[in-house]
Protein backbone atom coordinates (compact mmCIF):
# COMPACT_ATOMS: atom_id res chain seq x y z
CA UNK A 1 0.00 0.00 0.00
CA UNK A 2 2.75 2.60 1.10
CA UNK A 3 5.96 1.09 -1.52
CA UNK A 4 7.47 3.56 -3.60
CA UNK A 5 7.50 3.12 -7.08
CA UNK A 6 10.73 2.65 -8.30
CA UNK A 7 12.39 5.61 -10.00
CA UNK A 8 14.04 4.78 -13.52
CA UNK A 9 17.53 5.92 -13.90
CA UNK A 10 17.02 7.34 -17.39
CA UNK A 11 14.91 9.91 -18.62
CA UNK A 12 11.12 9.54 -20.23
CA UNK A 13 13.25 10.77 -23.25
CA UNK A 14 15.73 8.08 -23.26
CA UNK A 15 13.01 5.39 -22.23
CA UNK A 16 10.81 6.14 -25.10
CA UNK A 17 13.95 5.94 -27.71
CA UNK A 18 15.29 2.36 -25.97
CA UNK A 19 11.22 1.24 -26.48
CA UNK A 20 10.65 2.52 -30.10
CA UNK A 21 14.26 0.84 -30.80
CA UNK A 22 13.18 -2.42 -29.74
CA UNK A 23 10.03 -2.10 -31.52
CA UNK A 24 12.21 -1.12 -34.65
CA UNK A 25 14.51 -3.85 -34.12
CA UNK A 26 11.51 -6.13 -33.98
CA UNK A 27 10.60 -4.72 -37.35
CA UNK A 28 13.61 -4.97 -39.15
CA UNK A 29 15.23 -8.16 -37.64
CA UNK A 30 12.06 -9.94 -36.24
CA UNK A 31 11.19 -10.08 -33.08
CA UNK A 32 12.47 -14.12 -33.40
CA UNK A 33 16.03 -12.58 -33.26
CA UNK A 34 15.83 -11.64 -29.66
CA UNK A 35 13.67 -14.57 -28.42
CA UNK A 36 16.01 -17.16 -29.62
CA UNK A 37 19.48 -15.19 -29.36
CA UNK A 38 21.98 -16.82 -26.67
CA UNK A 39 22.93 -14.44 -24.02
CA UNK A 40 26.28 -15.08 -24.44
CA UNK A 41 28.39 -15.04 -21.35
CA UNK A 42 32.36 -13.86 -20.42
CA UNK A 43 33.08 -17.43 -20.09
CA UNK A 44 34.38 -20.56 -21.50
CA UNK A 45 31.61 -21.97 -22.49
CA UNK A 46 30.85 -19.17 -25.23
CA UNK A 47 34.68 -18.47 -25.56
CA UNK A 48 36.47 -21.68 -25.40
CA UNK A 49 39.74 -21.26 -27.30
CA UNK A 50 42.93 -20.54 -26.00
CA UNK A 51 43.20 -16.87 -26.40
CA UNK A 52 46.62 -15.27 -26.86
CA UNK A 53 46.13 -11.57 -26.44
CA UNK A 54 47.34 -10.98 -30.64
CA UNK A 55 45.84 -11.40 -34.13
CA UNK A 56 45.03 -15.19 -33.83
CA UNK A 57 43.36 -14.29 -30.82
CA UNK A 58 41.14 -11.54 -32.28
CA UNK A 59 40.43 -13.45 -35.28
CA UNK A 60 38.90 -16.61 -33.28
CA UNK A 61 36.83 -13.88 -31.07
CA UNK A 62 35.49 -12.27 -34.51
CA UNK A 63 34.47 -15.83 -35.77
CA UNK A 64 32.54 -16.32 -32.25
CA UNK A 65 30.69 -13.34 -32.29
CA UNK A 66 29.76 -13.52 -35.71
CA UNK A 67 28.15 -16.41 -35.16
CA UNK A 68 26.26 -15.54 -31.79
CA UNK A 69 25.15 -12.35 -33.72
CA UNK A 70 24.00 -14.56 -37.14
CA UNK A 71 26.52 -12.97 -39.44
CA UNK A 72 28.56 -15.17 -42.04
CA UNK A 73 32.19 -14.21 -41.09
CA UNK A 74 32.93 -15.04 -45.01
CA UNK A 75 31.05 -11.69 -45.85
CA UNK A 76 32.92 -9.74 -43.52
CA UNK A 77 36.69 -8.59 -44.16
CA UNK A 78 38.65 -8.17 -40.67
CA UNK A 79 41.37 -5.38 -40.42
CA UNK A 80 43.42 -5.53 -37.00
CA UNK A 81 44.80 -1.71 -37.25
CA UNK A 82 48.03 -1.26 -35.37
CA UNK A 83 47.51 1.86 -32.89
CA UNK A 84 50.01 3.71 -34.87
CA UNK A 85 48.80 3.47 -38.22
CA UNK A 86 47.37 6.18 -40.44
CA UNK A 87 44.09 4.81 -40.83
CA UNK A 88 43.10 6.16 -37.28
CA UNK A 89 41.93 9.19 -38.94
CA UNK A 90 39.28 7.05 -40.82
CA UNK A 91 37.85 5.40 -36.97
CA UNK A 92 34.71 6.89 -36.08
CA UNK A 93 35.01 8.81 -33.00
CA UNK A 94 32.78 6.34 -30.58
CA UNK A 95 35.29 5.58 -27.99
CA UNK A 96 35.12 8.46 -25.88
CA UNK A 97 38.38 10.29 -27.26
CA UNK A 98 39.25 11.33 -31.12
CA UNK A 99 42.96 9.97 -30.11
CA UNK A 100 41.78 6.54 -28.79
CA UNK A 101 39.10 5.04 -31.45
CA UNK A 102 38.51 1.41 -31.36
CA UNK A 103 37.01 -0.17 -34.39
CA UNK A 104 35.94 1.08 -37.91
CA UNK A 105 33.10 -0.38 -40.68
CA UNK A 106 33.28 0.29 -44.19
CA UNK A 107 30.13 -0.66 -46.09
CA UNK A 108 29.63 -3.08 -48.98
CA UNK A 109 30.13 -1.72 -52.01
CA UNK A 110 29.62 -3.05 -55.53
CA UNK A 111 32.51 -6.08 -56.13
CA UNK A 112 33.55 -5.49 -52.34
CA UNK A 113 33.09 -7.12 -49.01
CA UNK A 114 31.94 -5.16 -45.80
CA UNK A 115 35.20 -4.32 -43.60
CA UNK A 116 35.68 -3.75 -39.77
CA UNK A 117 38.48 -2.92 -38.28
CA UNK A 118 39.60 -3.19 -34.88
CA UNK A 119 42.55 -1.72 -32.82
CA UNK A 120 45.53 -3.83 -32.21
CA UNK A 121 45.42 -2.69 -28.67
CA UNK A 122 42.11 -4.38 -27.58
CA UNK A 123 43.93 -7.78 -28.15
CA UNK A 124 45.03 -6.93 -24.80
CA UNK A 125 41.64 -6.66 -23.26
CA UNK A 126 39.26 -9.29 -24.45
CA UNK A 127 36.22 -8.11 -23.41
CA UNK A 128 36.57 -5.02 -24.76
CA UNK A 129 37.08 -6.41 -28.21
CA UNK A 130 34.47 -8.53 -28.17
CA UNK A 131 32.26 -5.32 -27.30
CA UNK A 132 34.09 -3.74 -30.12
CA UNK A 133 33.44 -6.61 -32.55
CA UNK A 134 29.88 -6.88 -31.68
CA UNK A 135 29.17 -2.78 -32.17
CA UNK A 136 30.77 -2.98 -35.54
CA UNK A 137 28.95 -6.41 -36.35
CA UNK A 138 25.60 -3.97 -35.57
CA UNK A 139 26.96 -1.64 -38.44
CA UNK A 140 27.26 -4.44 -40.15
CA UNK A 141 23.44 -5.80 -39.82
CA UNK A 142 21.84 -2.46 -39.85
CA UNK A 143 23.47 -0.80 -43.08
CA UNK A 144 24.70 -3.96 -45.14
CA UNK A 145 21.68 -5.75 -44.78
CA UNK A 146 19.85 -3.23 -46.05
CA UNK A 147 17.88 -2.51 -42.54
CA UNK A 148 18.93 1.19 -41.94
CA UNK A 149 20.39 4.02 -44.16
CA UNK A 150 23.19 5.48 -42.65
CA UNK A 151 21.49 8.97 -43.19
CA UNK A 152 19.31 7.85 -40.56
CA UNK A 153 19.91 10.39 -37.56
CA UNK A 154 20.30 7.87 -35.06
CA UNK A 155 21.59 5.55 -36.88
CA UNK A 156 24.93 4.98 -35.11
CA UNK A 157 23.54 5.10 -31.42
CA UNK A 158 21.19 2.36 -32.78
CA UNK A 159 24.14 0.09 -33.10
CA UNK A 160 23.95 -0.64 -29.16
CA UNK A 161 20.57 -1.51 -28.95
CA UNK A 162 21.21 -4.14 -31.68
CA UNK A 163 24.03 -5.94 -29.55
CA UNK A 164 21.36 -5.87 -26.48
CA UNK A 165 18.48 -7.02 -29.12
CA UNK A 166 20.82 -9.70 -30.17
CA UNK A 167 22.58 -10.97 -26.90
CA UNK A 168 25.74 -9.29 -26.44
CA UNK A 169 24.36 -6.62 -24.25
CA UNK A 170 26.52 -8.16 -20.92
CA UNK A 171 29.75 -6.79 -23.15
CA UNK A 172 28.87 -3.49 -24.68
CA UNK A 173 27.25 -2.47 -21.54
CA UNK A 174 30.70 -3.40 -18.98
CA UNK A 175 32.43 -1.38 -21.79
CA UNK A 176 30.41 1.51 -21.81
CA UNK A 177 32.72 3.00 -19.04
CA UNK A 178 35.85 0.84 -18.42
CA UNK A 179 38.37 1.51 -15.73
CA UNK A 180 41.57 -0.12 -16.49
CA UNK A 181 44.82 0.20 -14.28
CA UNK A 182 48.06 0.81 -16.44
CA UNK A 183 51.67 0.54 -14.93
CA UNK A 184 54.64 1.81 -17.34
CA UNK A 185 57.93 1.39 -15.83
CA UNK A 186 57.85 4.25 -13.06
CA UNK A 187 54.43 5.14 -13.73
CA UNK A 188 50.96 3.85 -12.78
CA UNK A 189 47.83 4.76 -12.27
CA UNK A 190 43.83 4.16 -13.81
CA UNK A 191 42.52 5.51 -17.10
CA UNK A 192 38.78 5.43 -18.59
CA UNK A 193 37.71 4.36 -22.12
CA UNK A 194 34.34 3.06 -23.52
CA UNK A 195 33.03 1.77 -26.56
CA UNK A 196 29.53 2.52 -28.23
CA UNK A 197 27.24 5.94 -27.37
CA UNK A 198 25.08 4.98 -24.92
CA UNK A 199 25.93 5.48 -21.20
CA UNK A 200 25.39 2.73 -18.36
CA UNK A 201 21.92 3.87 -17.10
CA UNK A 202 20.17 3.29 -20.67
CA UNK A 203 22.19 0.04 -21.21
CA UNK A 204 20.45 -1.30 -17.73
CA UNK A 205 17.18 -0.09 -18.88
CA UNK A 206 18.01 -1.98 -22.45
CA UNK A 207 18.73 -5.21 -20.66
CA UNK A 208 16.05 -4.60 -18.83
CA UNK A 209 13.69 -5.03 -21.11
CA UNK A 210 15.74 -7.71 -23.25
CA UNK A 211 14.72 -9.21 -19.93
CA UNK A 212 11.17 -8.62 -19.63
CA UNK A 213 10.71 -9.59 -23.68
CA UNK A 214 11.79 -12.39 -22.33
CA UNK A 215 9.54 -13.59 -19.74
CA UNK A 216 13.07 -13.85 -17.76
CA UNK A 217 12.27 -11.94 -14.44
CA UNK A 218 15.24 -12.85 -12.56
CA UNK A 219 17.91 -14.13 -14.94
CA UNK A 220 21.26 -15.60 -13.45
CA UNK A 221 23.12 -13.68 -16.50
CA UNK A 222 22.48 -10.32 -14.48
CA UNK A 223 25.25 -11.54 -12.37
CA UNK A 224 28.25 -11.04 -14.93
CA UNK A 225 26.98 -6.93 -15.14
CA UNK A 226 29.54 -4.60 -13.83
CA UNK A 227 28.44 -2.85 -10.50
CA UNK A 228 26.72 0.30 -12.14
CA UNK A 229 25.16 -1.59 -14.69
CA UNK A 230 23.80 -4.14 -12.72
CA UNK A 231 22.50 -1.50 -10.23
CA UNK A 232 20.50 0.73 -13.38
CA UNK A 233 19.30 -3.23 -14.31
CA UNK A 234 17.52 -3.68 -11.35
CA UNK A 235 15.70 -0.65 -11.15
CA UNK A 236 14.83 -0.37 -14.40
CA UNK A 237 13.62 -4.19 -14.15
CA UNK A 238 11.55 -3.49 -10.86
CA UNK A 239 10.01 -0.33 -12.52
CA UNK A 240 9.16 -2.12 -15.56
CA UNK A 241 7.77 -4.90 -13.49
CA UNK A 242 5.58 -2.43 -11.46
CA UNK A 243 4.44 -0.62 -14.99
CA UNK A 244 3.06 -3.72 -16.07
CA UNK A 245 1.60 -4.67 -12.80
CA UNK A 246 -2.39 -4.37 -12.47
CA UNK A 247 -3.26 -1.44 -10.28
CA UNK A 248 -5.71 -2.14 -7.60
CA UNK A 249 -9.01 -0.60 -7.50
Amino acid sequence: MFGFKPKLPISAEERVWVDDGFRRLATMLGKHRLLDAPMVLPNDEFFPDPYDKGEPGLRALFRRVCGYMVVDPDRVDLEIIPDASELRVLLPEYSGSSNHPAGLHFAEAEGERALIGIRQSLSKDPLQAIATLAHELGHVILLDDGHMRRDVVDMEPMTDPVTVFLGMGIFTANSARRFVQFHEERRQGWSMSHIGYLPEQVYGYALALFALERGDRQPLWASHLNTNVKAYFRNSAEWLARSQAPHSA
